[in-house]
């Protein structure tokens, strides 16, 4: 991946913009998209001077902002079609049950963290447009969690790649990225174990 993208900013550095938008919009839709790793890919990049850093982050926060405020919107106009539809499986609608129980004791602080958790973006913004969460509070808490998110991913590559050339820095940025959200889920469990008990 790191080959294909390094190649299609040589040739036309508009699309790699677009790219990182589209993967950041789409991915709160459809949670198997890569958008970190685009991100994180453009960053790198931009390490080595072929990308502008601020509109890596410009382009990735526009994105995931839009993509969130659009699965909040099919959340508020489908509600629970929408949910039944693209939650069928058992795992998917714990998440759901999940989501809904926490937006309504946590509201906007699990909007922010969601924005960091895969499958956990969708199922919240789903979950908060389904709820009927005040649309402007959770624009206010979702802006603000795309552009952390977007610096976060952004900088991690930006960094790594300053830090190692190529490949190497975008590894290096990759397996940061994936230590992060190991760590997450390890609270998250421990949490969720203790609560239990």
């Amino acid at each position: 991946m790191f080959h294909d993208f390094t190649q299609l900013v040589a040739e036309s550095s508009e699309w790699a913009y677009a790219i990182v938008f589209l993967f950041a919009f789409l991915d709160a839709l459809v949670p198997i998209v890569p958008s970190e790793t685009a991100v994180i890919t453009a960053g790198v990049v931009a390490a080595n001077g072929d990308l502008s850093l601020g509109l890596i982050i410009l382009a990735a926060a526009a994105g995931a902002f839009l993509g969130d405020n659009t699965a909040y919107l099919v959340g508020r106009r489908f509600g629970s079609r929408a949910t039944t539809r693209f939650f069928s499986g058992e795992k998917a609608r714990r998440r759901i049950e999940w989501a809904h129980e926490q937006l309504r004791e946590r509201g906007g602080e699990l909007i922010v963290v969601a924005r960091f958790i895969p499958g956990g973006r969708t199922a919240v913004t789903l979950s908060a447009g389904t709820l009927g969460y005040p649309w402007r509070r959770f624009a206010v808490f979702d802006g603000a969690a795309a552009l952390g998110w977007a610096l976060y991913s952004a900088l991690l590559g930006y960094y790594g790649g300053r830090t190692f050339e190529g490949a190497t820095g975008l590894v290096l940025a990759l397996a940061t990225a994936f230590a992060v959200a190991a760590s997450v889920e390890l609270v998250r469990w421990a949490l969720r174990r203790r609560r239990r008990a």
